[in-house]
């Protein structure tokens, strides 16, 4: 890290902290040369694979979007589907990678939106799986109830 004041290559660290959800690290660095004290930010990015094999940048207000589009019609607050989208950055980071396929975006999706609203839960999975016919929705709403029992039965 080079001083911005003097240029010098050496600082050192004086203080460390997490912000923003702890997806950032604040730190106030000292120059060992001039003296001078200043603050830097570093964050760790998450990159998504797409389907062509192009990386970008994890966003948030994308799986919102997608999210919102499912849920339109619903009575689902916005609070909620930032909630959602923090979960599912959580889920992809916990995966101790930095880069993840596009596919696992949708699956740490999933989850997370059953829970929130079933209906926009079966709107994007038939988007992300791609259902064919009447037959794939009665599938995986039968999926769904099965869940359900188990969950009810875990109680």
């Amino acid at each position: 890290m080079h001083c911005p004041f003097c240029h010098h290559e050496q600082t050192k660290v004086v203080d460390s902290r997490l912000t923003e959800e702890g997806s950032t690290m604040r730190r106030r660095r000292e120059c060992v040369a001039c003296g001078k004290r200043f603050t830097t930010l570093e964050r760790s990015m998450l990159m998504v694979v797409k389907r062509d094999g192009q990386p970008e940048e994890f966003s948030r207000d994308k799986v919102i979007r997608g999210v919102r589009r499912a849920c339109q019609g619903r009575d689902v607050p916005e609070a909620k589907l930032k909630k959602l989208a923090q979960q599912v950055e959580e889920t992809l980071r916990s995966q101790g990678t930095s880069q993840v396929d596009s596919n696992q975006v949708g699956l740490a999706i999933l989850e997370p939106l059953r829970d929130l609203d079933e209906v926009g839960y079966l709107r994007f999975a038939s988007v992300y799986k791609s259902f064919s016919s009447a037959e794939d929705f009665l599938e995986e709403i039968r999926r769904l109830h099965a869940a359900e029992a188990r969950d009810a039965a875990g109680r």
